[in-house]
């Protein structure tokens, strides 16, 4: 039989326990001292008083110390003794005033003494050993914060370390970014074979900064870096640097690449850059300002000191790349930009194909009508709609997941879940001539997508819905295709004015669309009368092609054309979708008719009722 040894270790921090000492030493004798006062133990009185209780023969004895009068009372019942203490009065002594009160030296104890030698020393020192007891308490806490240590640990890096061969993401695990995996496939070789590129005069890319919106797979993509390169990877999101105390930030910076130059070749991860590296002199100076602009003049100085043997290389992540200060993104510190979009229909049946191991689905899956179902999504949305598409097969006790669950989970994940109002059948009527207006509109206008799915189910803050999604991803609109868009935002507020000669508030998304397109046709896509002259904003590219900058301030007079032209375009707009529902009411009344009973139709269905093919705008050679 094995026996189990079991080893107990204390880990003594001496700093710590000293600084706890000196803390006890300084309070200590203060409240020993309150405590003391207040249970009664010692009493301080006038004279006058000290000398009524000796001659009353309260007093057990006296005891004369320089210039103070103890008085020694009996015992009481449980033992406990009072002393009191009075003050000399100027120009007599104690025996003058015991002698001029009549109290004889028989009847007392009365014994003289000097002064208590000890008692003048506590004294001195009850002053000055607090004093050098906090000095040497400040100097203990602030030496290493002087040298870029940290004050209780506050400087010290909160990064996460992920050792080699505890981080299990690879590139097969990432998909919808084939782009972006080339680019950084270079880096892994720069980390796994420095000396290949060292000797063609090749220095190791000092940054690398990865931007795209939310849910596309930054942090995976970094995740995915270190554990293809096979070294330690350090993990900190920008927020994380950030204290209230000034100087804390650019400490944690030191360490944080301090730790990681040790441990080199290393990756360096920042989460969400964007919190320390907005552009510097914005917004005042005063506190966390500071602190930022101190924590970001660190990070710059530290990326810059690299030298070709650091092999450190820092990721950084951020969706709003247009904040982030010029010097940090130059070349030199962020030598390389990688951006991640949103992927196509091929990215998103690879990456549906990663998620969906692990769960069982039902014979009937078409994967390629998923991928072009999901238009839009990006690499979160898709691994969400996949598990909530399994929730809902758990909640009615299947064993496998149908089609069926992964449409409503794209619906739940993009507009939220179904809501159960309670609406009369008129408002549930202009709910649905709403709807089949956007659907007929869209449908019969060539430059639209087909429509996917309309439905009168309330979802979100939206009494009903009409979605369409293109045949394959599209990258360029053109100006038929936009004032299509228009029309077709049109199509609910036109039919509630044709079907019952009323509006109503449920239209002020779809007014505020169509108003949003056309004002960006004529302020920055120049689609108007006005010709190709941007009066959107004013920006300035930088380097890498960020832009920043403000609205144009235009004339008056030019402010008035530019409205006039977004309001001809509305107008045109609302013109088209009311003569094509005019021009088949029939088409529009069976579509509501239809909706009435089953709530919801899907693309079949509505275009089996509309009797006539969806037509697609071609451009003209």
């Amino acid at each position: 039989m094995q026996t189990k040894k079991v080893e107990f270790k204390m880990n003594f921090n001496l700093r710590r326990i000293l600084v706890w000492f000196l803390i006890l030493f300084l309070f200590v004798p203060y409240i020993a001292r309150y405590l003391l006062s207040t249970t009664g133990a010692v009493i301080e009185m006038p004279l006058s008083s000290a000398i009524s209780e000796i001659k009353e023969g309260k007093v057990e004895s006296v005891e004369i110390k320089g210039d103070d009068l103890i008085l020694v009372y009996p015992k009481d019942e449980e033992g406990k003794q009072v002393i009191g203490t009075s003050r000399k009065e100027e120009g007599s002594s104690f025996m003058d005033q015991l002698q001029k009160a009549g109290i004889d030296e028989g009847k007392i104890k009365v014994s003289v003494s000097s002064q208590d030698f000890s008692k003048a020393v506590w004294g001195v020192l009850s002053l000055v050993l607090p004093i050098l007891g906090f000095g040497v308490l400040m100097f203990f806490l602030m030496r290493k914060q002087g040298g870029g240590g940290d004050m209780f640990g506050m400087g010290k890096s909160k990064a996460k370390l992920f050792s080699k061969g505890k981080q299990n993401v690879k590139f097969k695990d990432v998909a919808g970014v084939d782009e972006a995996k080339k680019e950084l496939e270079e880096v892994v070789d720069f980390l796994k074979n420095p000396k290949k590129y060292c000797d063609l005069g090749a220095r190791t890319p000092k940054g690398v900064l990865l931007t795209g919106p939310s849910g596309v797979g930054k942090t995976l993509m970094a995740r995915a870096v270190a554990g293809e390169a096979g070294v330690p990877f350090f993990s900190m999101a920008g927020s994380e640097f950030m204290e209230m105390l000034v100087g804390v930030g650019a400490s944690r910076v030191r360490d944080l690449f301090d730790t990681a130059k040790k441990a080199s070749p290393a990756i360096i991860f920042i989460d969400e850059v964007d919190a320390i590296g907005r552009t510097r002199g914005v917004g005042g100076g005063m506190g966390g300002h500071d602190e930022r602009e101190q924590t970001l003049n660190q990070i710059l100085v530290e990326m810059d000191g690299f030298t070709q043997t650091d092999n450190v290389i820092v990721i950084a992540a951020t969706n709003r790349p247009d904040v982030l200060d010029p010097a940090l993104i130059r070349p030199g510190r962020f030598d390389r930009r990688v951006n991640l979009d949103l992927p196509d229909i091929a990215g998103r049946k690879a990456i549906v194909e990663i998620h969906r191991g692990g769960k069982p689905f039902g014979k009937k899956m078409n994967w390629d009508k998923v991928a072009e179902r999901t238009v839009g999504f990006s690499g979160a949305d898709l691994e969400n709609m996949l598990n909530e598409a399994a929730i809902l097969a758990a909640r009615d006790d299947r064993k496998e997941i149908l089609m069926e669950d992964i449409e409503e989970a794209a619906m739940k994940v993009k507009m939220g879940p179904e809501k159960k109002r309670l609406q009369s059948v008129l408002e549930k009527k202009m709910t649905a001539y709403h709807e089949a207006g956007h659907a007929l509109v869209g449908h019969l206008l060539p430059g639209t997508d087909p429509i996917h799915r309309l439905s009168i189910v309330s979802r979100g803050m939206a009494l009903g819905f009409t979605m369409s999604r293109p045949k394959t991803d599209k990258y360029q609109q053109t100006r038929s295709e936009l004032k299509d868009e228009i029309a077709m935002s049109l199509g609910g507020r036109a039919a509630e004015k044709l079907v019952f000669n009323e509006l109503t508030a449920g239209a002020s998304s779809d007014i505020e669309r169509a108003t949003m397109l056309a004002r960006r046709m004529v302020v920055d896509f120049g689609m108007s009368d006005l010709g190709p002259v941007s009066m959107g904003l004013r920006s300035e590219m930088n380097s890498w092609g960020f832009s920043y900058g403000d609205s144009i301030r235009l004339s008056e007079a030019t402010q008035a054309k530019v409205d006039k032209e977004i309001k001809k375009l509305v107008d045109e707009g609302y013109l088209t979708a009311v003569k094509i529902l005019k021009d088949n009411r029939k088409v529009l009344d069976s579509i509501v008719v239809r909706l009435m009973k089953v709530e919801t139709l899907e693309q079949e269905a509505f275009e089996k009722l509309v009797g006539l093919p969806k037509v697609f705008f071609e451009i003209k050679k």
